[in-house]
């Protein structure tokens, strides 16, 4: 893929209900205003390269003109091609060439425009500018309706080796008697809420309610106590220096961060929450399309044997 032209590169993040769009600077990661729109009236790919369009002029002030993009994308989706595979979501892109679409109403040559995974993103932003920055081994994970994952290796993300599930995802890892969303995920703490509660209300409303409600404190506590041993066992061989949580969750971090670490065993490790929160996935968007400014390497790749604490941590 050809190489980022100038200094300046339009970002994306595709989320669950809203688009985010900003102009990033390559020399320093930094972001110009954030923009953002809802999507769901949306109902056709001219309407939703319509709708990045007018993100890129009100992010630009118009000026997007032969600027390259990246975007955040959730999965399946085939980044390579810029096509999404998704049929449950955004049906109307299925098969769609997103590439070439916005590069022509952009102005700039289609391999200009990459996608890149929304896990992904969060852990390239957070290695660029963010709360893994200066670590070696890094592992990034979204908490949300469902559990997102990222691994980097001196800020190259990686999705083989040891420790590192396949593909670099562990939602659908095996865990006592299902699979790791089943417990680390919006479904996990308000299911063990309604158990104790005997009442349904949103992830929000427990976290509100947790200052003087016993059930609200133990559903996040159980929450993360699995997160401990997701991290202190499946993820142990990857031998990470810093693990960033990021995500709607991690907000909350408050009300479940003393379970998690109480169950990893290795003291070095660092659980950290995400610095750039919401900005995350656009300046992973940036760093990866600058990769060669801040680092010669930027493709995924597989991981070589461990080599723990090869960089000196950031102080953040």
């Amino acid at each position: 893929m050809a190489e980022v032209t100038g200094t300046q590169l339009l970002t994306f993040d595709i989320g669950g209900s809203h688009i985010s769009a900003a102009l990033c600077y390559g020399h320093d990661l930094t972001l110009g205003p954030v923009v953002s729109a809802h999507y769901g009236d949306v109902t056709a790919s001219g309407g939703f390269v319509d709708l990045l369009c007018g993100l890129a002029s009100k992010a630009t002030a118009s000026n997007f003109a032969g600027l390259g993009a990246t975007l955040a994308f959730p999965g399946p989706f085939d980044y390579e091609a810029g096509i999404s595979l998704m049929q449950h979501k955004l049906p109307y892109l299925y098969g769609f060439d997103l590439r070439h679409a916005l590069a022509f109403r952009l102005g700039c040559d289609p391999a200009q425009v990459r996608f890149l995974n929304d896990a992904d993103a969060y852990l390239l932003g957070e290695v660029g500018a963010g709360a893994a920055r200066g670590f070696s081994r890094a592992v990034g994970l979204t908490l949300g309706t469902g559990i997102g994952s990222a691994f980097a290796l001196d800020g190259t993300l990686v999705n083989s080796g040891p420790g590192v599930p396949t593909d670099g995802e562990i939602w659908n890892v095996p865990y006592e008697n299902g699979i790791v969303e089943d417990f680390v995920s919006t479904r996990a703490i308000a299911g063990a809420y309604s158990s104790r509660a005997g009442k349904s209300i949103t992830v929000a409303e427990i976290a509100a309610a947790a200052p003087h409600d016993p059930d609200a404190q133990q559903a996040f506590a159980e929450f993360g106590r699995h997160l401990g041993q997701v991290i202190g066992s499946l993820l142990a061989d990857f031998h990470a220096d810093v693990v960033v949580l990021g995500g709607g969750i991690s907000r909350s971090s408050s009300l479940f961060l003393p379970f998690t670490r109480a169950g990893i065993a290795d003291p070095a490790l660092q659980i950290h929450v995400s610095q750039l929160l919401d900005r995350a996935p656009l300046v992973g968007c940036a760093f990866a399309a600058f990769a060669s400014v801040h680092d010669p390497k930027s493709a995924r790749q597989s991981d070589p044997a461990p080599a723990s604490h090869a960089m000196t941590p950031s102080s953040s």
